[in-house]
């Protein structure tokens, strides 16, 4: 005769069986729900397989083709002349301070991330000397990248501005309108590049701002403008200051390349500071994965400027309840680094002088490119090459002639012809330029 205690575990082995058997999914709705057995029984099954990201596809592309002159200027990373990736010095300097020093710990940050990083990232796009900062009317909290950031404030518009439609240029970064309609804006576009001076359409740009409503959203790309690659001049953003404010629209700035346009981390941040001096409100995300390199690190920060320290101080405790729920609380280590660099003098300076060599790279790339096309002869005006900023190029070229450019010459980009600067040499140039001569000739 089996004892009690036998007979409770013959039970459970035998529930426990009878969870793991594999069972056919009932039709006659008798409510029991089994394991599928095959792949047409999945509850997915009916799934549609998603394109592939337009830029991450060109990638994957790229990696498939054994070609050995092969050329990706689609992704936004930096290369070196030799065609790698870069880990700045400054950076391995700030992780080895990180990594020895044994007080450091794993805990959680508080949901609005690292206080010393808030503080260092809002200065450094506002100014030491910033009113709004030494007012209090900042609030900052750190995000993950520039896209976290974005999100992050296009949840908390929807959920606390009045005014829920915001205008993206046009052409902007392929995310931007993701973002912001996934949070539950809608999403309108103002005229921005003009494809025949292959430049800013300031008039249309104007045009489109003005016919908007009252306290509409404007997202802004602070610098290097991405894809395009064409800023407003100083007097250009002045124009755009006014009209905004004078319709009480709402400014959001995206900053993902402070530093990485010019060489200079005040210069292309002055757009910014125009709006953050003149009194009135704007949002601004920061992204590091530029200027400092760490892309797969995920450091950004979202700063609003208020009108008062108390309001700052009220959307701050609501943005606590947008980032609880979505991913708790940030990383601690990619703020680390960046706090670390940004609070060391010597650091700081070794900084600004190693993102000051990439940009210069970038700008030597673009001349390079220019001059390649023009010793060729090749038709049509490419200074507009030059005349652009930061890390992308609008070259002009249409879809055919990229696809012929992939085919012919392993080169790859997006389709409507942007190009990375950055993934560009000394050595690579030469082939990008008879690529670009051959297409430009051959296909109209």
């Amino acid at each position: 005769m089996k004892s009690s205690s036998s007979s409770r575990g013959d039970r459970r082995l035998s529930i426990l069986s009878g969870h793991l058997a594999p069972r056919t999914i009932d039709k006659e709705g008798s409510g029991i729900f089994c394991s599928p057995t095959s792949a047409a029984d999945s509850v997915f099954a009916n799934v549609v397989r998603a394109p592939e990201d337009p830029i991450l596809g060109v990638t994957i592309a790229y990696n498939k083709d054994p070609s050995p002159v092969k050329l990706n200027l689609g992704v936004g990373a930096y290369r070196t002349e030799e065609g790698k990736p870069l880990v700045l010095n400054v950076v391995r300097q700030a992780e080895k301070l990180l990594v020895n020093d044994r007080s450091r710990v794993k805990e959680y940050l508080p949901i609005v991330g690292l206080a010393d990083f808030n503080k260092l990232s809002a200065k450094l796009i506002l100014g030491a000397d910033s009113l709004a900062i030494l007012g209090n009317l900042v609030t900052t909290v750190q995000c993950l990248s520039g896209t976290g950031s974005l999100r992050v404030g296009a949840e908390f518009l929807a959920r606390h501005y009045y005014q829920r439609t915001i205008y993206i240029p046009n052409p902007t970064w392929g995310n931007h309108g993701k973002i912001f309609t996934l949070a539950g804006l809608t999403v309108k576009t103002y005229r921005y590049y003009d494809p025949v001076t292959r430049g800013l359409n300031i008039q249309g740009l104007l045009e489109d701002l003005g016919s908007a409503p009252s306290g509409a959203i404007v997202l802004l790309h602070a610098c290097a403008h991405n894809p395009t690659g064409v800023d407003p001049t100083l007097e250009q953003w002045e124009q755009i200051r006014r009209l905004i404010r004078s319709k009480s629209l709402l400014p959001f700035f995206d900053s993902a390349y402070q530093g990485f346009a010019s060489g200079s981390l005040d210069e292309d941040a002055r757009s910014v500071r125009m709006f953050v001096a003149d009194g009135g409100e704007c949002f601004i995300a920061q992204s590091y994965a530029k200027n400092m390199g760490l892309y797969g690190e995920r450091v950004g920060a979202l700063s609003i400027v208020c009108r008062t320290a108390d309001v700052a101080s009220r959307v701050e405790s609501q943005l606590k309840l947008v980032i609880r729920p979505m991913y708790s609380n940030p990383p601690i280590h990619g703020a680390s680094i960046v706090s670390t660099i940004l609070k060391d003098r010597n650091l700081y300076q070794e900084w600004t002088l190693e993102l000051k060599a990439m940009a210069d790279r970038i700008i030597t790339m673009r001349k390079q490119l220019f001059d390649a096309l023009r010793a060729r002869e090749t038709p049509g005006d490419w200074s507009h090459i030059i005349k652009q900023i930061g890390m992308f190029t609008f070259t002009g070229l249409n879809t055919k002639q990229v696809t012929f450019m992939t085919r012919e010459y392993h080169i790859y980009m997006t389709s409507d012809g942007r190009i990375s600067m950055a993934g560009l040499s000394s050595r690579t140039v030469p082939h990008l330029a008879d690529a670009i001569h051959a297409a430009v000739t051959t296909i109209a």
